[in-house]
């Protein structure tokens, strides 16, 4: 799966290359997103984004629903690439994972706003807060959802700094999930290759 910085109609692969491909392929997929993934507690992890990982669902999402015609791949392109970051900032998949239904269910309702508490903080300047579910509400009066998409924007310096090998915090400053971490150098070597 070759990456150009930009994916188009024309940059995806026909279902049948993509399933020689995928045999192939599919450890270094899961790789990767493992490599990408930022766990904060017990309950919240944060999957990067990345043109890898958008690729792989959009191929994915074609092969499973075997969509060939342009029209329902340019649906799957209009759906997806949004979540692929564009140099000034990184973009997340942000799931809140409880496995018992009642416990999730109680959880989600003392965690309205959690998504909007998320932040990354680079070492030597301000936190930088999420701009959360620009595509579409995901949280009503009674709870919040199990699946947020995040974008973290940072400045110019801040791509700089993380570059020159400045360490991040992820954090949460939500009241019922206080809660940091430092992102692993070799997840923040893979960040750092999203950033111009």
């Amino acid at each position: 799966m070759q990456t150009t910085g930009k994916i188009t109609i024309e940059s995806l692969m026909s279902l049948e290359a993509y399933s020689k491909y995928r045999k192939e392929h599919k450890p270094f997929i899961i790789a990767h997103r493992k490599l990408r993934s930022v766990g904060l507690g017990e309950h919240i992890n944060l999957q990067f984004e990345s043109e890898t990982t958008i690729r792989y669902q959009i191929q994915e999402m074609l092969r499973i629903e075997k969509i060939f015609e342009e029209e329902g791949i340019q649906q799957e392109l209009d759906a997806y690439v949004p979540l692929m970051p564009e140099g000034s900032n990184w973009k997340a998949t942000m799931l809140l994972e409880y496995p018992d239904v009642n416990e999730r269910k109680r959880e989600l309702a003392r965690l309205i706003g959690v998504e909007d508490r998320m932040f990354v903080e680079v070492e030597g300047h301000a936190r930088v807060y999420a701009i959360a579910d620009e595509d579409l509400e995901r949280e009503n009066d009674e709870k919040t959802s199990a699946v947020h998409f995040v974008r973290f924007e940072l400045t110019p310096a801040m791509c700089a700094a993380v570059k020159a090998g400045a360490s991040v915090k992820l954090g949460c400053d939500h009241t019922n999930y206080p809660a940091h971490t430092t992102i692993a150098p070799e997840t923040l070597a893979s960040l750092a290759g999203d950033l111009k």
